[in-house]
């Protein structure tokens, strides 16, 4: 296999939790060294987050493969020293603290850039480094809310549900590892200068709102939640079978046709004011009827079973077990059982996207606490005296 893509970059790993780590994660999965600071004695309070195993959060385990973990006190004098030095040697640097705690420290852009003038610096927070709100606490579930997401996920008339995973903070991280690339390529092909890549939480929501704000700007509408519908588009929809719930896409206008002609209804597939998206949409409630009568006289492996057959896109809604017992993810790769630094094996996802020459891969497993301080701060010339006297003082972690 040729090298990792990423394989030359060297990523300084700065925050907790969701978004900025995420992002790491996702560098790391094709090659990337991520090192990750961590507070002595503690860590990231993501290895104590959800279900443990051994002690250890199953999602740090998952979000955390393919790193390095030095344990290094940011707040003090000699752990800012120690940090802006490993940051010289960095080529990304990944911070998700609230605005204005990088510069409380003496890391501020101004800073590192003097002595790296190539670094980029991604900087992810809930309202940006900038504007009103940029002071305010934000985490993925205020984001959603402001970002226009929240409002929409819910039955009409009851209250906002969240979707069950932290999709803001995701986002965030994702929009965060498309602006490291892009800086990226900008340092290689322009004169090696470093930026800085900013990224609010809410924005990136924002951002995957698709015409919302368009539709509002231009006839003062405002979307409003839809259940299991897809507004504007038909037919969309969750039908009921006798043993669970079935998600039908027939708004193509031939498929569209296959399905109507499928349950039967050749006077809806015939039906001229039917023929087109528009048509349909205004008379989306009496489609969904008519499906939702084929589909609720049918178990659902019956009914995706003649769907399948008339290339209709259903399928029943996937819990964790389905997903591990679905051969589809297997074949593509994306159940990878990983064994983890404690001993025990435990599936992950796999790597997304996949490249064709320099695929991504589980480089190895989430790390123990600590567990690449001394290797880590030893190519900076700290030698075992000076890490010994920086654990006694707990600036790094016992070692």
């Amino acid at each position: 296999m040729s090298k990792p893509a990423l394989a030359d970059v060297r990523v300084i790993e700065m925050g907790q939790l969701i978004a900025g780590p995420f992002c790491g994660k996702i560098l790391a999965d094709f090659g990337a060294e991520v090192i990750k600071i961590e507070p002595p004695g503690l860590g990231d309070p993501l290895r104590r987050w959800r279900l443990l195993k051994d002690d250890t959060s199953l999602w740090w385990e998952t979000q955390s493969r393919g790193k390095r973990s030095v344990e290094l006190d940011l707040r003090t004098p000699e752990g800012q020293q120690i940090t802006r030095r490993l940051i010289a040697t960095a080529d990304v640097v990944i911070e998700n603290f609230r605005p204005g705690t990088l510069e409380s420290w003496g890391l501020g852009w101004p800073q590192l850039s003097e002595s790296n003038p190539g670094l980029i610096l991604l900087r992810v927070s809930g309202f940006g480094q900038d504007g009103p709100y940029r002071d305010r606490p934000g985490f993925g579930a205020v984001a959603e809310a402001i970002g226009g997401l929240r409002y929409l996920t819910g039955e009409p008339g009851r209250v906002p549900v969240r979707t069950g995973v932290s999709i803001g903070d995701t986002l965030a991280a994702l929009h965060g590892a498309i602006g490291v690339l892009i800086a990226l390529h900008q340092r290689k092909c322009n004169g090696g200068q470093g930026q800085v890549v900013d990224v609010a939480l809410y924005e990136s929501v924002f951002n995957c709102m698709d015409s919302l704000l368009a539709e509002y700007s231009a006839f003062e509408f405002v979307r409003q939640p839809a259940g299991s519908a897809l507004p504007g588009v038909a037919p969309s929809n969750a039908y009921p079978c006798i043993d669970g719930t079935l998600l039908i896409a027939g708004n193509g206008d031939s498929i569209f046709k296959r399905l109507m002609q499928l349950i039967g209804r050749n006077d809806l597939a015939a039906d001229s004011t039917l023929a087109t998206n528009d048509g349909r949409v205004a008379n989306a409630e009496r489609i969904d009827a008519a499906i939702a009568e084929w589909t609720r006289a049918r178990t659902l492996s019956t009914a995706l079973e003649s769907l399948e057959r008339v290339d209709v896109p259903a399928s029943s809604i996937y819990t964790a077990r389905d997903i591990a017992q679905d051969p589809h993810f297997r074949a593509r790769g994306m159940i990878q059982r990983s064994r983890t630094r404690t001993g025990y094996e435990v599936d992950l996802p796999g790597i997304v996207p996949k490249l064709s020459l320099t695929p991504g891969a589980h480089w190895r497993a989430a790390p123990e606490l600590g567990a690449d301080t001394v290797e880590v701060l030893s190519r900076l010339g700290l030698g075992t005296e000076a890490l010994a006297n920086l654990s006694a003082r707990a600036v790094i972690g016992k070692i």
